[in-house]
């Protein structure tokens, strides 16, 4: 027959107790807590799945500050194009009013005007976002639009000094967007050029600059004929930009939607693995205090027969 010593149970009792000891402070953890998994060990997989949701997680929330970044710089851009939308109606008002019984006196001053509006419009394609220039493409560290003048205030050029390449912002997993128009393309393809596009005839700068000219030199056909119909050309081509502008706002507002959406799945799915059931795990406490109560009584009971019999024994 197999003799158990009393080393042996008194080592298996310990154990016992310490098992017990551990398991109810990883319960007073959860109960406290709210965590049923802090630690890997708690449960592998378990933790696998909430380290790869918290990923996910964070991958959405980055989107979520992509999609507002855009949306404020497509509210900004058309802030810039409405004001250009409106100094394409006061140059067509002035080509209006600059008819053949306009004296040239009136007709310079209208000419003086037509080079503030050249300025306003080149103001307005310089406009910034967090220090960057929106409609400069790529190239958004640099100003797009110079305004050169002669000696006598006329404006003789302005010039583009973007590119056509648009920068673009993930909004979901493998999709991006920009909301900007280059200022100016003429290559016939790629991003639409807010002032300058060969394919819709838009060229608002040498268009301005053409009926100052016009209005200088008392050029009264010309001013009534081919300077506004270009100007409709460049209102047309705004105007098209503002519609885009809308749309891709509308666009974001979508995005950011279904981005929220996801954040509020994901935190479900990452609570539901990682949460502890407070009922269940308070039950589970009080019936591991009452083992680990009744595994102390036996040691201790264990302990109080050793020295009986001891005592016995002398």
């Amino acid at each position: 027959m197999m003799r158990v010593t009393t080393n042996s149970i008194s080592d298996t009792l310990i154990y016992q107790i310490d098992r017990v000891s551990a398991n109810e402070q990883k319960l007073e953890n959860e109960a406290t807590t709210g965590l049923a998994v802090q630690n890997p060990s708690d449960n592998p997989g378990a933790m696998r799945s909430i380290l790869d949701l918290e990923a996910e997680s964070s991958a959405v929330t980055q989107y979520q500050a992509n999609i507002t970044q855009l949306q404020q710089q497509a509210t900004t851009a058309s802030s810039a194009m409405q004001s250009l939308q409106s100094i394409i109606s006061q140059a067509s008002t002035i080509a209006t009013e600059a008819d053949g019984t306009t004296n040239q006196s009136d007709l310079n001053n209208y000419a003086t005007q037509v080079s503030q509006l050249i300025q306003e419009a080149a103001q307005a394609m310089n406009t910034q976002f967090e220090g960057n220039y929106l409609f400069s493409g790529t190239l958004n560290s640099t100003p797009p639009y110079v305004v050169n003048q002669n000696s006598s205030g006329q404006v003789t050029s302005v010039a583009y000094q973007g590119n056509t390449s648009v920068p673009s912002i993930e909004v979901a997993a493998g999709t991006t967007l920009s909301v900007l128009p280059v200022g100016a393309n003429t290559t016939g393809s790629g991003p639409g050029g807010l002032v300058t596009d060969s394919r819709t005839g838009a060229d608002l700068f040498n268009h301005l600059i053409s009926l100052q000219n016009d209005l200088l030199a008392g050029n009264a056909s010309t001013i009534n004929g081919a300077d506004l119909s270009n100007l409709q050309n460049d209102s047309d081509n705004v105007t098209q930009q503002i519609a885009t502008n809308g749309a891709l706002q509308q666009r974001m507002t979508a995005e950011a939607n279904i981005a929220q959406t996801q954040v509020a799945s994901l935190s479900q799915l990452t609570s539901s693995q990682a949460d502890s059931d407070l009922a269940s795990v308070m039950t589970q406490l009080t019936q591991t205090q009452t083992a680990y109560q009744a595994a102390v009584q036996a040691t201790v009971g264990f302990q109080d027969l050793q020295m009986s019999i001891l005592n016995f024994l002398d």
